[in-house]
């Protein structure tokens, strides 16, 4: 079989069905799934009818094609669970977020308020991770005189932010609850 042109292609590619479809049978076992793999390899193979070198074995390309639309769709069901009721996917909980993204928009507006020198030398060691050594030696300033300031846009940062305890930082109730249940 030798198809050249979009038409000679689909002549000849209707001609490979019934075997196509049996070779779907005999590797999946269930007709009904066969019919579907069937369908997924013909519009593969129309979809690349471009990259089919006319003169080579179309059957064989076709069931290539097929072979590996199987084996494909075994590794995705590998992955998936069945969850006929729902059970499954109610465990899932994904808490809200807004409070999170609005926590975070002030943080940044109180951030931009401190002075250049409290703001570099906190994000250095509260978000980049440096050693108050490290970040001295980066800031070229003595270890105290970095301490000194982190701790100082520590209380600004707290102050602009009015936090009053410990517990404010992390999950609200909603989420905490939420999480709890997971």
């Amino acid at each position: 079989m030798t198809a050249t042109a979009p038409d000679e292609f689909r002549d000849d590619l209707l001609k490979v069905l019934p075997n196509m479809r049996a070779f779907a049978i005999s590797l999946t076992g269930r007709p009904e799934y066969a019919d579907d793999l069937v369908q997924d390899t013909i519009v593969r193979a129309w979809t690349q009818f471009e990259s089919f070198t006319p003169g080579t074995n179309l059957k064989a390309w076709l069931f290539t094609i097929l072979r590996n639309e199987y084996f494909s769709q075994i590794r995705k069901t590998k992955r998936e669970v069945e969850d006929p009721d729902g059970f499954h996917a109610g465990q899932l909980v994904d808490g809200p977020n807004q409070h999170g993204v609005m926590d975070l928009d002030d943080f940044k507006q109180a951030l931009a308020t401190l002075p250049a020198d409290q703001r570099e030398a906190i994000i250095l060691v509260g978000a980049s991770g440096f050693t108050y050594d490290e970040a001295a030696e980066i800031c070229g300033v003595a270890p105290g005189t970095l301490k000194s300031r982190v701790s100082r846009a520590r209380t600004a940062l707290i102050e602009y932010l009015g936090v009053t305890e410990d517990d404010v930082f992390g999950p609200d109730a909603v989420t905490a609850r939420l999480l709890a249940k997971s």
